[in-house]
């Protein structure tokens, strides 16, 4: 609390330089004009009984000097002020995110002073927005907000115009590089090769050497930053580093431990009372020091947060607060907290398939209780719980301490549980919390397996867990089993019902080809139709324009043909020696062989007659007095 160390190797090894005396060990790491032991400042001597149980001659033979005694140090004024607490701030503006990380002495206005270096926007056209609490402004003390250690916030500009592309594509190129960081330690001469992203902070890589090197960051003596990297929450991209390589050393800051002839010298200054009646130390309120104070703390800095604000209107922000909160306060292994309200937590535990359905864990909070803190630490933050809960449960939480949330819990509770399992709940004591519900869903209702109360052992929950999860498995292979019959069976049905259509579309594409089938054969026959009457339109068209045939008693010149088909009939007429070769085409043509389609050959010699000028007179072209020609069908 004084000296703001965390590391307990380095503290007991200031307390061991120190042989063990608690004032001269923070006197020899607090600056001197601010230690706990400047006679500036002034002492009283305390007169009463003694810290402790010391016998009476052991008090006789205390004297003031004493290193053995039991000491308490009462200054007249505060004079240990209280360590600032570090706010860690994650900025998002676009595609940029900036770490920020500022005392809780600070005011709204200088983180938007280190956002308006960041990201060159002036501070007084930013909103910066994600507050828990209502309105904020520049001149807020982020003390006054009660913050978590870790905090989301983004910024709106809209008043300016949205960036270019190519600029913002330079930066998030810029931000995407990775630095190759090469880390001596001085000390040892070792070297670390740390890669990091651009968009890591210095502060980042401070605490990253402080994981490999064991030098608590306040204590790192850094050589090779460039010149513009005065700030831990400037980036590496834009800090100046060399890309892709940089070299840097880092050691250990001498700090001003004390000598033993030092702390002896100041201890003469501290008046030390050991009595041997056995009563206990005086109320501290007597010697000026205020029960909420201890070495300088005020009674504020111990107070926490609400873990969950009073009659918040939506269950999932509450959430939010519930785990940034116990992130907070016990570290961040710790169940993953389902973020919405108790009906979600029921459909995404209860009502999904039967191989993904869980248990639903409920975590009952309670400030007042004086098992919370233990069960919470040690037992709710053992990694192995945490491991089975994440596994096997689906984990909601849900605040006790005010007595709004309470009720509402107890309302939510009826509506699920049934008024039996709420009236158990209402008749907990506040020191039987917090309370862990272990609840499985079934097909008709919710049925709370086990109610779980803080006063257990990381053994015995872990125990209840399991025999919990026993009971939930066997129900959940019986699920499994129907669930897997009920898939069968609608496979069954759906494959039937597939079958079924796919014949139908078959049945269908069938009678729809039959009809094409059908529709086209009628088409080509009333073509064939429509061309047969065409054909014998023209058939006895031409026989009717024949002229008559001449008798054989005509005294005209007569020629006689007979003509063979290619079937092998014959058919014979007689023509004037005197008509034109078309009227035996013509001929030809009414007997069914148009001469379009067939050729007409004569036999001695052999010659194709249709390639003659049908013009001429059957005497021209030597088809007189008699000639026997035969029909061939053209190619």
């Amino acid at each position: 609390a004084c000296t703001g160390i965390e590391n307990i190797d380095e503290a007991i090894t200031l307390l061991e330089q120190n042989n063990w005396d608690l004032v001269a060990a923070i006197n020899g790491v607090i600056p001197q004009e601010n230690g706990i032991l400047q006679s500036e400042y002034g002492v009283e001597t305390l007169h009463g009984p003694a810290y402790g149980p010391t016998s009476h001659s052991a008090a006789a033979s205390s004297t003031p000097s004493s290193s053995s005694a039991f000491r308490h140090v009462v200054p007249s004024r505060q004079i240990v002020e209280r360590q600032p607490r570090m706010l860690d701030f994650r900025v998002e503006y676009r595609d940029r995110n900036v770490d920020v990380v500022l005392e809780d002495s600070s005011t709204v206005g200088d983180i938007k002073h280190i956002l308006e270096n960041e990201l060159q926007i002036p501070a007084s056209k930013m909103l910066l927005k994600g507050w828990k609490t209502g309105d904020v402004d520049d001149s807020t003390v982020l003390k006054s907000l009660h913050l978590p250690k870790n905090n989301s916030l983004y910024v709106l500009t809209p008043d300016l115009p949205p960036p270019s592309s190519s600029h913002s594509g330079a930066l998030q190129e810029s931000l995407n590089q990775n630095f190759m960081l090469i880390v001596t330690h001085r000390e040892v001469q070792r070297e670390y090769n740390l890669n990091f992203s651009g968009s890591s902070t210095i502060q980042e890589v401070k605490r990253n050497v402080y994981d490999l090197t064991s030098i608590p960051v306040r204590h790192q003596l850094w050589e090779g930053w460039p010149s513009s990297a005065t700030d831990d929450s400037v980036t590496l991209a834009a800090s100046g580093l060399t890309f892709p390589c940089h070299r840097l050393t880092v050691g250990r800051r001498s700090s001003p431990v004390q000598t033993r002839e030092q702390s002896e010298e100041q201890c003469t200054d501290v008046h030390m009372v050991s009595d041997s009646d056995g009563d206990d130390f005086e109320d501290a309120t007597e010697f000026g020091v205020d029960d909420g104070e201890m070495f300088g703390v005020a009674s504020s800095a111990l107070r926490k947060s609400p873990m969950m604000p009073e009659n918040a209107e939506n269950e999932g922000d509450a959430l939010l607060q519930f785990t940034a909160e116990f992130s907070s306060r016990y570290g961040d292994c710790h169940p993953v907290y389902f973020i919405g309200s108790l009906e979600a937590a029921f459909q995404e535990a209860f009502y999904g398939k039967a191989r993904d359905r869980k248990l639903l864990a409920i975590y009952l909070h309670h400030d007042e209780s004086v098992l919370t803190n233990v069960f919470c630490s040690q037992m709710l933050c053992a990694e192995s719980i945490v491991s089975y809960l994440s596994q096997n449960f689906i984990t909601w939480a849900w605040d006790m301490t005010k007595e709004a949330n309470r009720a509402r819990f107890l309302t939510m509770c009826t509506r699920h549980f049934g008024s039996v399992v709420a009236q158990t709940i209402r008749t907990q004591k506040t020191d039987q919390f917090p309370l862990f519900l272990i609840i499985m869903g079934k097909r008709s209702s919710n049925e709370v397996l086990n109610v779980i109360q803080g006063n257990t052992t990381v053994d015995e929950l872990m125990m209840r867990l399991m025999a919990a999860m026993e009971i939930f498995s066997a129900q959940q292979q019986e699920d499994i089993k129907d669930e897997d019959e009920r898939e069968a069976r609608e496979n069954v049905k759906r494959e039937q019902d597939e079958a079924y259509r796919i014949s139908l579309e078959a049945d269908r594409a069938k009678r729809e080809a039959q009809e094409r089938e059908m529709a086209e054969q009628f088409r080509l026959e009333q073509i064939r139709k429509e061309q047969e009457e065409e054909r014998e339109a023209i058939r006895l068209s031409l026989e009717q324009s024949l002229p008559p045939e001449p008798k054989e008693e005509s005294t005209e010149s007569v020629s006689k043909l007979r003509i063979r088909t290619p079937s092998g009939e014959f058919f014979e007429r007689r023509f004037l020696a005197s008509s034109k070769l078309q009227v035996v085409f013509d001929f030809v043509a009414s007997k069914g062989y148009p001469w379009e389609e067939y050729k007409l050959l004569g036999t001695f010699p052999r010659r194709d007659v249709t390639q003659l000028d049908p013009n001429k007179s059957l005497l021209e072209v030597k088809l007189y007095p008699q000639e026997t020609l035969f029909l061939e069908a053209k190619e």
